[in-house]
């Protein structure tokens, strides 16, 4: 039997289509940084040898003075003496070692020419078209407030009013905003005392109009703020709260608004109390059950296309009984009977004809003649001595 060497022998010498013929395997190419690394170290290689730095010998241009300049060439190029730091055993590239103990230090540091010769960290040379305006914002920041002692027993009352219930914090809407409003931002509650120079600025691609301008804000924390206020909206939308007015003084100051008209006075709307007209079980189930809202224009007018409106439960309705207002907050109109009737608020999920969902607040479960009776106390001003009992349905003097 043949051994193996003389097998694997005959095997390698009968290879006539060169098929056993390897060719050695070429090395992949060197990145740059790995061959700035060897030149490198040929550097070293030459001081350890003759323990001393390669000079521009020109009797020897492929040896020693090619290394004299590649080393030269590293010396000024900071990046790349950054980079072979960890090689320099020898000192070679005069690495200077600063001190970092502060922020001007880190500042001063500025090795790669980050922050530019004559720039400063706050300085902007690229920016968005947008600039000047994010400047105005920035501008605005709060200071100390000098006579906050004026506000300070308001802000404790309004603290107090959000603890014994007698104002909520809502989601932030900008029709609702208005001077002598409170707002939280932050956590923080803050009055937006005035609005001063006020002016339309365009945004958008539609060339729309909104109102801006400087604003006077005063904080619960002693400063105060001119930020602007559509700077201030934007805040809100994003992580805000509005605060409501404080029930009971609405209570009290809403017959005002129905006292003493005059031809001077100014027609302000319609009170309307509606009746659903839905087929659906769920809502035409329901007994005395109402709408009750304000108009600020007639009310044949305002409920003309109710079936296609959340708001009117996306049926047609029709009108119960109606009120010609003058000199009318609507916002406290509204806000007084939701109070006064809270606690017989249809709970409803209403589905627009985009399959986005609603919640209605203005539907009330108590009678007609109740709420005919309701705002006759209020035209009256007799509203603060009387309150609603669900469980009879009627409305009951307090005690």
């Amino acid at each position: 039997m043949k051994d193996k060497e003389s097998i694997l022998k005959k095997i390698f010498e009968n290879d006539p289509f060169g098929l056993l013929n390897v060719n050695p395997k070429k090395s992949a190419a060197r990145t740059s940084d790995e061959r700035l690394a060897a030149s490198f170290d040929e550097i070293n290689d030459f001081v350890e040898k003759n323990k001393r730095e390669p000079k521009p010998n020109i009797d020897d241009i492929n040896g020693e003075y090619k290394l004299y300049s590649i080393l030269q060439g590293l010396r000024e190029n900071e990046g790349k003496m950054m980079a072979l730091e960890p090689q320099d055993k020898y000192g070679l590239l005069n690495i200077e070692k600063k001190e970092i103990n502060s922020i001007d230090d880190i500042l001063g540091d500025d090795s790669f020419d980050i922050l530019g010769e004559d720039t400063d960290i706050f300085t902007f040379k690229h920016t968005p078209k947008d600039y000047e305006r994010a400047k105005a914002d920035f501008i605005g920041k709060r200071v100390k407030c000098k006579n906050f002692d004026k506000y300070e027993h308001l802000f404790n009352e309004v603290q107090d009013d959000l603890v014994l219930g007698k104002r909520k914090l809502v989601d932030f809407k900008e029709p609702n905003l208005r001077e002598g409003n409170y707002y939280v931002h932050n956590g923080i509650l803050f009055l937006l005392e005035k609005i001063v120079r006020k002016t339309k600025v365009k945004y958008g691609d539609s060339g729309r109009e909104r109102i801006d301008g400087r604003t006077r804000c005063i904080y619960e924390n002693g400063t105060e703020s001119n930020i602007l206020l559509q700077s201030m909206v934007r805040n809100l939308h994003i992580n805000g709260k509005a605060v409501t007015q404080n029930a009971d003084k609405i209570i009290e100051e809403f017959p005002e608004a129905f006292n003493g008209t005059t031809n001077e006075d100014k027609e302000a709307g319609h009170i309307y109390v509606l009746k659903s007209q839905s087929e659906k079980e769920d809502i035409s189930s329901i007994e005395n059950l109402y709408k009750i809202g304000y108009s600020s224009t007639t009310v044949q007018e305002r409920i003309k296309n109710a079936e296609n409106e959340p708001t009117y439960l996306m049926a047609p309705v029709k009108i119960a009984s109606s009120w010609k207002c003058y000199n009318l907050n609507a916002r406290k109109f509204e806000q007084l009977i939701q109070r006064f009737f809270g606690h017989s608020c249809l709970e409803i999920d209403v589905f627009d004809n985009k399959g986005k969902r609603h919640n209605p607040r203005e539907w009330f479960i108590v009678p007609l003649e109740a709420i005919e009776h309701a705002i006759i106390l209020i035209i009256s001003g007799e509203i603060i001595d009387y309150r609603y009992d669900s469980e009879s349905q009627s409305i009951v003097k307090r005690n």
